[in-house]
């Protein structure tokens, strides 16, 4: 055989025999990585670690911390779970429902009525696999194979999924004697995949906590946050009720030209959920700033408008403030470790010159609120001056609107907080669904491109600081939310697909983020496109797709 060379990302350089796979590899550079090697790039490229090399080529290897690494962990931790469960209980199904701030909740369905004690077998089994090694093996197959296979094992929806692909072969895994299949390459093994934890619910619901890139390869501490999980179940049930809960379900509705009824019917559910919220601050008397934060893409400016709509036909006067106008001066702007400055730390926030304009409001005097200027990098006190009345209610927007510490000043009898997500409780079949942080990765790409001419590398490169910043100064507070209102739409998929797969296919295969503009193209594959003509012109969705005037 003859010897190939391949390139290392701290550019060392290495001879191995051709047929070497990327496995054997990855044995050799694990010394040189902090946490586990989990899967592997070859010239930006996620492979299958029992690829085989055949020509020189650059190897960088992903572990949990990676978002690669990541998802390729949370995959295989879901399979070992499920292999657990059946071989724990005999006939029943694991149902994987979406992810919770630090893990993934999992239904147990059938015949068996888990109890905390249960986790406990649920756990040996697991541990037995991890630590026994047991190999993962891809397969490919035919797609009409995949088809009858998950039609004899009652997976119908999954099914008719492998029927929607443009894939002629689709890749199976095999754990022990169970196959499955996810939208992303699984590790070599099970040996790796031995940082987790279960906690139990009750109902048959466990959640899988498990390691990020946000908490350098340990697994974090579980909070349990009723209101998104209540959220969540309001959403599942009526999409049960209206007979969608899966992507086939959807698909069908596009098919067979049903779609603008379920898009109609979503906008309502939407708008009555604001309207429950503008009456819930109705009922509470004293409540005079209503504080609405939420990720990024999430719909804030929309669901601001729309909420002061409704308060507006209540009869109060609704006064708009956004904290960004009250950052500080360029020469206060705190500094980052690294030498950049820290936009997004409350120390940011001229919090002294934001309460005190607001406790001034709140005492009935006049108020020039200042607007920030973000080209000279400083705020000015604006011309026209603002005065509340018995009736007026502050709408402030901002990052760090559920962290106490930016309204310390102000009595909590006069504060109510909403906390903004786009969940889609649409399964994309049992096992697998539509993820949170790719849905706003998608609204963003497309608006930032609408708006701003950003390209797609462009965006991609800038979004992990952007998650960082959501974890440190949104998501511990959480818990402070008086409501959560989820801004997604069960549909809205389909409609993005339409906006941002050109963008995606315009990453080039010698960018960095090619092999995430691929895996997000594969996520949309099997979405049926939905026009945008049907979305109407105040919907959540113009907010990144455009008015399409």
């Amino acid at each position: 055989m003859t010897d190939i060379k391949v390139t290392f990302e701290d550019g060392s350089v290495k001879e191995f025999k051709s047929g070497t796979t990327v496995y054997q590899v990855a044995e050799y550079y694990q010394d040189k990585m902090t946490h586990d090697i989990i899967g592997a790039k070859i010239n930006n490229e996620i492979v299958a670690m029992h690829t085989k090399l055949a020509r020189d080529c650059r190897i960088s290897f992903v572990d949990v911390t990676d978002p690669y690494g990541y998802r390729m962990y949370q995959a295989a931790l879901k399979f070992i779970f499920e292999v657990a469960v059946k071989l724990s209980f005999p006939n029943v199904e694991v149902n994987f429902l979406h992810s919770v701030p630090k893990g993934i909740m999992a239904e147990i369905k059938g015949n068996k009525s888990i109890i905390k004690d249960d986790l406990n077998v649920i756990k040996e089994n697991m541990n037995t696999i991890i630590n026994n090694d047991e190999k993962i093996t891809k397969y490919n197959v035919v797609r009409k194979d995949a088809i009858t296979y998950f039609e004899s094992h009652n997976q119908h929806e999954k099914a008719q999924n492998v029927h929607n692909t443009n894939s002629e072969i689709i890749s199976f895994y095999k754990l022990k004697d169970y196959y499955n299949y996810y939208y992303t390459e699984l590790p070599y093994s099970t040996k790796k995949i031995n940082k987790y934890e279960l906690v139990y619910l009750g109902k048959n619901k466990i959640v899988l906590v498990y390691p990020s890139s946000r908490t350098d390869g340990s697994v974090p501490e579980y909070v349990h946050y009723n209101n998104i999980i209540d959220t969540f179940e309001e959403g599942k049930a009526w999409l049960e009720t209206m007979k969608v809960p899966y992507l086939p379900d959807l698909n069908e509705q596009v098919s067979s030209s049903k779609i603008k009824g379920l898009i109609e019917a979503n906008e309502l559910i939407f708008n009555s959920h604001i309207s429950k919220v503008a009456n819930i601050i109705h009922e509470k008397r004293d409540v005079k700033i209503v504080l609405i934060s939420g990720p990024s893409s999430t719909g804030k400016t929309t669901t601001n408008k729309r909420l002061s709509s409704y308060l507006k036909t209540l009869g109060y006067d609704t006064i708009p403030i956004s904290v960004d106008d009250y950052y500080k001066d360029r020469e206060q702007t705190p500094i980052k470790e690294n030498g950049e400055y820290d936009f997004e730390s409350l120390e940011a926030i001229d919090t002294k010159m934001f309460n005190q304009d607001l406790m001034d409001l709140l005492n009935g005097k006049e108020v020039y609120l200042p607007v920030y200027d973000f080209v000279i990098k400083k705020k000015n006190r604006g011309s026209n001056p603002v005065k509340m009345t018995s009736n007026s209610i502050l709408l402030i927007e901002g990052l760090h609107c559920l962290n106490d510490a930016l309204t310390n000043e102000v009595e909590n009898k006069y504060k109510y907080k909403i906390y903004l997500s786009p969940f889609i409780p649409l399964g994309i079949d049992r096992h697998n669904y539509v993820s949170t942080v790719d849905l706003r990765l998608l609204r963003r790409i497309v608006r930032d491109n609408r708006t701003r001419g950003t390209n797609v590398s462009e965006t991609i490169n800038l979004w992990q600081s952007v998650r960082e910043g959501e974890e440190k100064y949104i998501f511990p507070y959480i818990h402070q939310a008086d409501i959560v209102i989820n801004t997604a739409y069960s549909f809205e998929i389909g409609v993005m697909k339409v906006f941002v797969e050109p963008l995606l296919y315009s990453v080039g295969l010698d960018s960095p983020f090619y092999e995430e503009a691929r895996r997000l193209i594969k996520s949309l594959q099997g979405f049926y496109p939905i026009p945008s003509e049907y979305i109407s012109k105040d919907s959540i969705l113009r907010e990144f797709i455009g008015k399409g005037d």
